[in-house]
């Protein structure tokens, strides 16, 4: 089994670990690390205060959690977050998971510190038998292929 594990980063050390409810959920439940604000019609990234550790071979999903979608018009901004595996302690910002949400509504929307906001799931993912991938993740958010 490969190590699939979370941690808090750094300036978070305080933040709850993610966790599954049931035995048969396939989400971990990831909760904001601070209050954010979304404004109507805008994009913020809510900190998490965590990075996750992953197999090469693996990839953390993220997906919004259906409460917020339906009761609170949100969403996430890019429909599935993906953080890859050689995110996690990465120079810009320690591999730092944000989760980009939209606010649909009319109104501002407050995420509280604590609130679940997403649900995390590890996944194994396959290759061509062609792929050239290669060098060293150098940055942090929206970083992969920019260099």
């Amino acid at each position: 089994m490969a190590d699939r594990r979370f941690a808090p980063i750094s300036t978070h050390a305080g933040v709850a670990l993610p966790q599954r409810k049931t035995a048969r959920s396939a989400g971990y439940d990831l909760a904001a690390a601070a209050d954010t604000v979304i404004e109507p019609g805008r994009v913020a990234l809510i900190p998490t205060g965590l990075k996750a550790y992953m197999a090469p071979d693996e990839v953390l999903l993220l997906t919004i959690r259906s409460s917020l979608a339906v009761k609170r018009g949100l969403m996430l901004a890019n429909g599935v977050g993906v953080i890859d595996a050689d995110y996690a302690d990465n120079p810009d910002n320690e591999g730092h998971i944000m989760v980009a949400m939209a606010n649909l509504g009319q109104a501002a929307v407050t995420v509280g510190a604590g609130e679940r906001i997403a649900q995390g799931i590890f996944v194994k993912y396959l290759i061509t038998e062609a792929d050239a991938a290669g060098g060293e993740r150098q940055g942090g958010f929206g970083s992969t292929g920019t260099q």
